[in-house]
């Protein structure tokens, strides 16, 4: 089994590694595919349609701003269908994000966060190690603690909170009541 990664345009190639990385971290068969939900629909239905005898188990799809991406494959297929909003354009995701939550009864698409990448490929691996006793002990594994090139240490003092993900370049500090969150390149960590 494994999973496609789609995404709307090349451009989104950095906002959608995490799925990836993420999916080949946990030893899961990933393929990267660019197409559009717009500029090539045809091509958007033949590759959900053919999905499951290619070999698919679960299909992530990013897309920015009208982001009818994973509507348009949840539309061809009965796979699993997890949609990341990207953010950019004027509302920076949150078009995105609506565009692909409000999909019609009977056309589910699963949603993460704006640039949620990475919780995609853990929720599509959640999904696959249903059946999969050997990945549902490498998810265990991953969320148990910290691993090399990937984890979460965290440590309390006083009333502040500090956390880091290695490997992943997103720090957080809760300190009081205020919440400051950068992740590298970018503003916002996920």
């Amino acid at each position: 089994m494994k999973v496609a990664i789609l995404m709307g345009s090349p451009n989104d190639k950095d906002k959608m590694a995490p799925a990836l990385a993420t999916l080949q971290e946990l030893g899961v068969d990933a393929e990267e595919h660019v197409m559009s939900a717009h500029r090539t629909p045809a091509a958007v239905a033949d590759f959900a349609r053919s999905a499951r005898q290619n070999g698919y188990a679960a299909l992530i799809c990013g897309a920015g701003m009208a982001a009818h991406l994973a509507g348009a494959v949840a539309a061809n297929t009965t796979l699993p269908v997890v949609g990341v909003p990207l953010s950019g354009g004027a509302l920076n995701g949150v078009d995105a994000l609506y565009a692909t939550v409000q999909m019609p009864r009977g056309v589910p698409v699963a949603t993460v966060a704006i640039d949620g990448a990475m919780n995609a490929a853990l929720l599509v691996a959640q999904m696959l190690a249903i059946t999969d006793a050997a990945l549902a002990a490498r998810l265990d594994e991953r969320r148990a603690g910290p691993q090399a090139g990937q984890g979460v240490q965290a440590t309390q003092a006083g009333q502040g909170v500090q956390a880091t993900q290695a490997g992943q370049g997103v720090q957080a500090t809760q300190a009081g009541q205020g919440v400051q969150a950068t992740q590298a390149g970018q503003a916002g960590g996920r």
